[in-house]
């Protein structure tokens, strides 16, 4: 046995020694063995384990290699080691060499399978097992789950000679994970006993799915159920998600109460749950207070008040407290960063951002997937596309969200040949495109006047099945027809659509009506809005009044103003901004509250004079009122974009891009006068509308004049 390379037991040498009266040259010697083997199978062991919880695996391979004859548990340990530091060649030729393996030893390489995401090796080893136990059974089962591959993990669990209590949870679990929440809890309902990891997997996966409030059903049917079965801090953290998401006021403050009382307030996933559900449910006082009920040195609760900012459009106070945890030496991870960045896009605030972004240099999480998507979006919504494409290429494992965020960000920029150039790297890539890639292309197609390539794209993606084509996607289409000025035939579309037009597609075609000034289509457009929708919001009232009004047709536009009032609707006032050092200054049209009133004036009275020495002609059909031309004129030099880009040129270096925002589509006259004045003063001009992003220079706009 002992040339044979296995280990004796301490049974075995008794057994071979016996209890002689007498004791003999050989019973000492194995006396000795056993001694030596006791302390130093002891000692290496503890030294194994030492190098494996620190991640020196070749270490413990050479103790483990010094041995003489190492147990079963010891070749366990180190099997589980390599499995653990993804060393799974390694794992499996030791696996191999061991003379007798147990179950404990099967499961564990199984187990490094399955988190090496060797999916069929596992099985094959499952299959091969002598005998299986009920950890087995489970540890497979959670192997298919993981993969996505129900029906194999039932076909297992219903074949199963007994079940515990883990091998029922691990069943409901998965269903919950893989969108199977009504299996999850027909079974749950089967069980014949439930634990509190039953009750906890249920409510979290309702609550997941969109079913909060049946999670807090289900909730008080746990604490009322006449079985002791007592909720743990993660089953409250459950249910005040729950109350988060169903805005459960009221039952939220009975279970925070309840929290109190058993002393879990002190859990940092607990408090973060309590900030986040009191910030869903606009109560940003009360989620301060959690937050400052402890000094928290927890990047989950910092994480949790920075969205919760962000979620009541207390953008500024994110950032603050964004980077007051960076002071107190809280370190962000990829959420805290995704919301800090929400919040930039949210105050269209770039310097703000990039500061943002140079954190996550220094953090070295620049090329993580996460953030990167996070720093595309900020990057195109704040007018920067090149920066964002610049971010899309360092993150190194790039997934459906990264290409759509790129994708769009081109669309919204008017570059439909990059959108569709980084679609085709994205299909090469292997990277399955869904609804929001869809939406991205048609979008792309419709702000570049691409129709066949958007004719050929809603083709594909209508027979691509895996691609559900939504409403949406009819309203982008209906958009590119109508840009074109096809609006006979995106009428027509809209008819023979499978499924009933809503209001918002019809929109699309009434907005494409304003644009084309087809007065006959807008009317039918408009009766089909209020048919659908009587008291739909006013835009199409107000597009349909902007119609009457270029055709001068005064009448219509005092009846349409007058039914707009009786039916208590006011019509949305143009405003654009322009963010300066942090600040945001919003102008309207006219406007003349702002400190600098007087010199952004006479910036643009002078701006004026040059521009119509280059020929600049106001067209007077975009001045929406009854009042002379003269007035008109005027109206139309002081619209809230002029105003905000006449700020920009007196408050920033010469030579620098003006970014300004707006929250209407940018007008005719106003897009002519922006080539001009950007040609004049030699800047890039930035202007993004409630359609896209303008980039005008040199005389020129990105759009060609086709928005």
């Amino acid at each position: 046995m002992l040339f044979q390379n296995f280990k004796p037991s301490l049974l075995t040498i008794i057994s071979a020694i016996g209890f002689p009266k007498k004791v003999t040259k050989l019973s000492k010697s194995l006396v000795g063995v056993a001694n030596y083997t006791k302390i130093s199978t002891l000692s290496n062991q503890s030294i194994i384990t030492d190098h494996l919880n620190n991640q020196r695996i070749d270490e413990a391979r050479t103790v483990f290699d010094k041995i003489p004859f190492p147990d079963v548990y010891q070749y366990t340990k180190m099997i589980t080691g390599y499995a653990r530091n993804d060393r799974f060649d390694d794992a499996l030729q030791l696996f191999d060499k061991m003379p007798v393996k147990d179950v404990v030893t099967w499961n564990s390489m199984i187990k490094g399978c399955l988190d090496g995401a060797y999916l069929a090796m596992a099985r094959k080893l499952f299959d091969e097992m002598p005998e299986r136990s009920v950890v087995s059974w489970t540890t497979m089962i959670n192997g298919f789950l993981q993969f996505g591959r129900i029906e194999e993990a039932e076909g297992l669990f219903y074949k199963m000679p007994s079940r515990d209590i883990a091998a029922w949870n691990s069943m409901i679990h998965g269903y919950c994970c893989n969108g199977r929440v009504e299996d999850g809890l027909r079974l749950f309902e089967e069980m014949p006993f439930r634990n509190v990891i039953s009750w906890t997997s249920m409510i979290g996966g309702l609550d997941q799915h969109g079913k909060s409030e049946e999670a807090l059903i289900l909730f008080r049917q746990m604490v009322g159920c006449g079985v002791k079965v007592n909720p743990t801090s993660s089953t409250y953290c459950c249910v005040i998600t729950a109350c988060a998401n169903a805005s459960a006021l009221y039952q939220g403050v009975q279970i925070h109460a309840h929290i109190l009382k058993l002393g879990y307030s002190f859990d940092a996933y607990i408090s973060a749950a309590l900030v986040t559900f009191y910030a869903n449910c606009k109560k940003m006082e009360d989620s301060l207070r959690v937050f400052l009920g402890k000094l928290h040195m927890n990047v989950v609760i910092w994480t949790a008040l920075v969205t919760g900012y962000g979620l009541n459009c207390k953008h500024e106070d994110a950032l603050k407290v964004f980077r007051e945890m960076m002071k107190v030496g809280v370190l962000p991870n990829q959420s805290s960063f995704t919301s800090a960045l929400n919040s930039c896009c949210g105050l269209e605030a770039l310097d703000w951002g990039r500061e943002v972004h140079t954190a996550a240099v220094k953090l070295g999480l620049e090329s993580d997937v996460f953030v990167g998507n996070s720093l595309i979006v900020m990057y195109y919504r704040c007018g920067n596309l090149n920066d964002g494409v610049a971010i899309f290429k360092k993150i190194a494992k790039k997934n459906t969200a990264s290409w759509n965020s790129v994708i769009v960000g081109c669309a919204q920029h008017g570059y439909g040949m990059w959108a569709l150039a980084f679609f085709n790297k994205m299909l090469r890539s292997m990277v399955e495109p869904d609804e929001i890639t869809f939406t991205g292309l048609l979008s792309a197609c419709s702000h570049s006047g691409m129709l066949q390539k958007g004719r050929c794209l809603f083709k594909y993606f209508s027979e691509n099945k895996a691609v559900e084509v939504k409403l949406d996607h009819y309203a982008c289409m209906v958009d590119i027809l109508g840009r074109l000025g096809k609006l006979e035939e995106a009428e027509e579309f809209i008819r023979n659509m499978p499924v009933e037009a809503n209001s918002m597609v019809w929109l699309v075609l009434l907005g494409a009506c304003r644009m084309h000034s087809r007065l006959e289509v807008a009317e039918r457009a408009a009766k089909c809005i209020i048919d659908l929708e009587p008291h739909c919001s006013s835009a199409a009232y107000v597009l349909l009044s902007n119609l009457y009004a270029s055709a001068s047709r005064w009448g219509d536009v005092s009846r349409i103003r007058k039914e707009m009032k009786q039916r208590g609707m006011t019509k949305q006032p143009g405003r654009s901004w322009i963010t300066i050092k942090g600040w945001r200054n919003e102008f309207v049209s006219g406007d003349r509250s702002h400190p600098s009133s007087y010199r952004i004036y006479q910036k643009l009275e002078w701006l004026g004079g040059k521009m119509k020495e280059l020929g600049y002609i106001p067209d007077k059909r975009f001045a929406l009122h009854d009042v002379e031309d003269e007035q008109k004129e005027v109206m139309l030099s002081y619209h809230s974009e002029r105003l905000a880009i006449g700020f920009g040129l007196i408050s920033t270096a010469e030579g620098s891009t003006i970014t300004v925002m707006k929250n209407l589509r940018i007008c005719g006259d106003c897009h002519s006068a922006i080539k001009l004045i950007a040609k004049i003063v030699r800047r890039e001009i930035i202007v993004r509308d409630s359609t896209r992003f303008h980039h005008f220079m040199d005389g020129r706009c990105s759009c060609g004049d086709y928005w």
